[in-house]
């Protein structure tokens, strides 16, 4: 059964990483499910501080990263419009150029739903940066707390290995 717990908290740690540039999986919350399922193990005596405190900063992340664009957008004079067709961008880039479409298709969606919305191009394309410099960084927060909670995974599975 141990076996089990390690090889679904490897998943969920892997997804987190992943879920930390796809915007359908929660990175952070997910990788903090990695380390709470190796805690079911027998060989891990992970404390029940860590857990709370771990998934709280989880969550707080999954708050930020919902609120940092929408502050780097308006920040650069974005709208809502913006935001959402910043939102839509990404997903169709993902889905249709792959990882490029990342970057790419959250400033062209915004460009197009700013412009759309009737702001001038000069502002539109401001709003649009402001928008992938906001998900840009949401993107680093994700990863780097996901990673963190990874390296915590790794060092707990290679404490049971060695021992």
């Amino acid at each position: 059964m141990d076996q089990l717990f390690i090889i679904l908290g490897l998943i969920f740690c892997l997804l987190g990483l992943i879920g930390s540039f796809v915007p359908i999986i929660p990175g952070p919350i997910t990788s903090w499910l990695g380390l709470l399922t190796i805690s079911f193990t027998s060989y891990v005596e992970l404390n029940y501080s860590f857990l709370i405190l771990s998934f709280i900063i989880a969550v707080f992340v999954f708050i930020l990263d919902h609120i940092i664009p929408l502050i780097g957008l308006k920040k650069f004079g974005g709208t809502n419009k913006g935001m959402i067709g910043a939102t839509i961008g990404l997903l169709l880039g993902l889905f249709i150029i792959g990882p490029f479409g990342i970057l790419i298709g959250p400033f062209i969606g915004a460009l197009s739903s700013e412009i759309l919305g009737g702001l001038k191009f000069r502002k539109a394309i401001k709003a649009s940066i402001g928008s992938l410099i906001g998900f840009i960084a949401g993107v680093a927060m994700k990863f780097s707390i996901s990673l963190i909670y990874f390296i915590f995974f790794l060092i707990e599975v290679k404490n049971i290995f060695l021992t």
